[in-house]
C-alpha cells in the first residue's frame, strides 16, 4: 500500500535498537567507548545515543549504507574482523537483552542536519502513521515539521522513513540545547497558530507517537 514516488538514491539507513539488561547498562557503554572504534572502520556511523526519558537501558545507532551490496561487504568483514568479535562481540552479547533493526530512507526533502554545538540532547520522536505510504500522507507531514521548523522552535536533524520493518514508520530527530530548552519550546509551539493548524492536518493519518530523549554516546559523531 506505500504508493509514494520511486526511491532515488540507493543510500539507506539502519536504525538499530538494543535493549541492554538493566544491571549491565554502565558495562556496555563502557565496551562501547573503548572498542566502538573497531566497528566505526568498517562503515559510516551516523549517531549513538542512549536513551534517558520515554526509554530506560536503550541503546540506538544509524549507520549510513551506499547501497544494499555495500551493507553485505561491511557485514561479511565484521564476521571476519577478530578483533571486533573477540573484544567486542564476545563481551557485549551476553549485555543485551534484545536487538532490533530498520532500514529507512530519509525523505526527499530533508537531509541530516548537524547540530549548532554540542552538549545538547536529542529527541527521537516515532510516527506511525496510516497505511498509504508519503503519497498519502506526505504534504501534510512536511507541512507539521516544517511548522516547528520555521519558527526556531527547535532543530531538525533529519527524518527517515521506513522500507524493512514496521512500514509507514518515520523517525524523527530533533536537536535541543537542554530538556529545559525543549520544553520551553514545545509550550510555545502549542500556542502557536500555524503549527497548531498545521499538527491538526497532519494527524488525520496519524495511528500513534511515541517519544525518547536521547544522549549521544563519546563515540558519536553527533554529539
Amino acid at each position: 500500500l506505500a504508493t509514494g514516488p520511486r526511491q532515488k538514491s540507493s543510500i539507506f539507513y539502519e536504525i538499530r535498537t538494543y535493549d541492554i539488561k538493566p544491571p549491565k547498562m554502565k558495562d556496555f557503554v563502557e565496551l562501547v567507548n573503548k572498542y566502538f572504534h573497531l566497528r566505526t572502520a568498517h562503515s559510516e556511523l551516523v549517531g549513538l545515543w542512549s536513551a534517558e526519558l520515554g526509554a530506560m537501558n536503550k541503546v540506538v545507532h544509524i549507520w549510513k549504507y551506499e547501497d544494499f551490496a555495500h551493507r553485505t561487504a561491511v557485514r561479511h568483514a565484521l564476521a571476519n574482523d577478530k578483533d571486533w568479535q573477540g573484544k567486542f562481540i564476545s563481551a557485549a552479547l551476553p549485555l543485551v537483552e534484545k536487538q532490533h533493526n530498520e532500514v529507512a530512507y530519509l525523505v526527499p526533502w530533508c537531509q541530516i542536519g548537524k547540530p549548532p554545538k554540542e552538549g545538547g540532547v536529542y529527541e527521537w520522536v516515532t510516527f506511525q502513521m496510516k497505511p498509504g505510504g508519503p503519497a498519502l500522507w506526505g504534504e501534510a507531514f512536511q507541512a507539521a515539521i516544517n511548522a516547528h521548523i520555521n519558527k526556531g522552535y527547535t532543530k531538525l536533524i533529519g527524518v527517515f522513513h521506513t522500507e524493512y520493518g514496521l512500514l509507514n514508520t518515520v523517525h524523527v530527530i530533533w536537536w535541543n540545547e537542554s530538556p529545559d530548552h525543549r520544553a520551553v519550546g514545545r509550550h510555545s509551539a502549542h500556542e502557536d497558530a500555524r503549527v497548531v493548524a498545521a499538527v491538526r492536518d497532519s494527524v488525520r493519518f496519524l495511528e500513534s507517537q511515541q517519544n525518547m530523549l536521547l544522549i549521544p554516546l563519546p563515540c558519536s559523531p553527533l554529539k
